[in-house]
């Protein structure tokens, strides 16, 4: 499809492999270019089926387009007399198979040889028969074997969780960031109507190329599965009640207020996951700063969590280097500890379930014994049942912010969805609190709180989302 007709050429030329000489003409649109281009393409729908109706692949097919622009002839090769070969094999468990599609591009072949080295996939036959298959004794399932499905051009492999559950012009796009480990690989969410459908990687050559794997491709049901939060809930003797978000946030702030001030400094324990982003870390430190209050983070991941030298780290957090670079340590036992000592009044939990990252027995006895427990999260974990106020906060695909990931680049995330029920972002909660305990404006925005913690941070000064653009930068400490 990329013959050219160069001048003074005895015959077309490739361009994609002809080098640029002094004085070249080169034709792209002359009639004996589009006659090769029609016959070129021609070969490729010589055997392929009219599928497009039923095609999973259908409005992101090349070959469609391609038909579209160069060729609009009807085929020459009735029906019946096409090659048939296999439809609709699953080679994976992520991945289905469809012979008859192909256009032997070798685009899957050559990635799972020459990127992830596993050789799952190959050629067989000859002429017109040739057709892709699994190796002997082997099946598709490496950690990144979904990407074969993002670089086939046409419909010959397709996603088995995303098949037949959308059509893509039905879709919306919007850039973000992988939140399934440290990697921060950069992707694409594709939703609709408030609901996400898939994940795709987006090219970033500094982090992730063009691929990602299959566990953070798939961790976008996570994100709106069952137990999300829906609405604040305050504690009133053994019971939750619904409380309106200017309600909660207003007993929360006066409680965490008084205990402050009636017990003096460290009366008030805060506790923040790896798993939110520079934004809301930086929105905790002025809270506790303004408490008095003992701060910690903690990046909790399995101990069996995988990993591997190319995209998967084992750190299941999206931003510990933005912890540890806004100065949090991993001393959380410590407050935890204190809780159960009875030396805390108040205790702050926000995106961490402790029961997860220690002792099961010490985190209840914690969680029992501490007089106010205040939760700020997006799921229904086992703190929540132990909580005196409970605030659903949205997930980074629901919200504006940033993560730094292993190498210290700072990226940013946009809003693809809105949250569900009455959740709002964490960055737009802890600014609430703020403007109550302090009697200072809420930053209006998730870029706003950003810019404060720029000028306040020598370890993101510089920085605005303007700088970060939709691949990130470095932060400044680590560049």
């Amino acid at each position: 499809m990329c013959l050219v007709d160069i001048e003074k050429s005895p015959k077309l030329q490739i361009a994609c492999n002809t080098r640029v000489a002094d004085g070249m003409v080169v034709h792209t649109t002359s009639e004996k270019t589009k006659a090769a281009q029609r016959a070129v393409l021609e070969f490729l729908l010589v055997n392929h089926p009219i599928d497009c109706p039923v095609c999973d692949q259908a409005g992101e097919c090349k070959l469609q387009e391609y038909y579209m622009d160069y060729d609009r002839q009807r085929s020459r090769i009735p029906l019946p007399e096409k090659v048939h070969k296999k439809k609709a094999k699953p080679i994976g468990p992520l991945v289905i198979l469809d012979q008859e599609r192909c256009i032997l591009c070798s685009r899957c072949v050559r990635f799972v040889d020459e990127v992830t080295h596993t050789s799952e996939l190959a050629f067989y036959q000859r002429g017109d028969h040739v057709e892709l298959d699994l190796a002997p004794g082997k099946v598709l399932d490496n950690p990144y074997s979904g990407n074969v499905v993002d670089i086939c051009p046409v419909g010959t492999l397709t996603n088995r969780d995303f098949r037949f559950r959308a059509r893509v012009w039905y879709l919306e796009r919007t850039p973000s960031v992988c939140g399934a480990c440290a990697n921060g690989c950069n992707i694409e969410i594709y939703h609709r109507e408030g609901r996400i459908f898939r994940f795709q990687p987006r090219k970033n050559s500094d982090v992730n190329q063009y691929w990602m794997c299959d566990a953070g491709r798939m961790s976008y049901r996570d994100l709106q599965g069952e137990g999300r939060l829906l609405n604040p809930f305050v504690r009133r003797g053994s019971e939750f009640v619904r409380a309106t978000w200017e309600s909660a946030l207003g007993q929360v702030a006066g409680r965490l207020g008084d205990l402050a001030r009636t017990h003096g400094p460290g009366a008030v324990g805060i506790i923040v996951s790896a798993q939110a982003a520079n934004e809301e870390v930086f929105l905790l430190r002025r809270l506790a700063a303004r408490l008095e209050a003992r701060l910690a983070g903690i990046a909790w991941s399995p101990p069996d969590a995988d990993h591997d030298d190319f995209l998967i780290k084992g750190d299941k957090n999206p931003n510990t280097r933005g912890l540890a670079l806004q100065g949090l340590t991993s001393d959380a036992g410590e407050i935890l500890t204190a809780a159960a000592r009875g030396d805390l009044r108040a205790l702050v939990l926000h995106r961490v379930d402790v029961t997860r990252w220690c002792d099961e027995i010490a985190a209840r006895a914690a969680l029992e014994r501490v007089p106010c427990l205040v939760v700020l999260d997006g799921q229904q974990r086992e703190t929540v049942e132990y909580a005196d106020a409970v605030l659903p906060i949205a997930s980074y695909a629901e919200s504006e912010g940033t993560f730094t990931n292993h190498a210290g680049r700072v990226q940013r995330f946009q809003a693809a969805v809105v949250p569900p029920g009455e959740a709002r972002p964490g960055w737009q909660v802890l600014g609430g609190l703020l403007a109550l305990l302090t009697g200072e404006a809420a930053p209006p925005s998730a870029e706003m709180a950003f810019q404060a913690l720029a000028r306040e941070s020598a370890a993101f000064r510089g920085l605005s989302y303007a700088t970060l653009g939709e691949t990130g930068a470095p932060a400044p400490l680590v560049s």
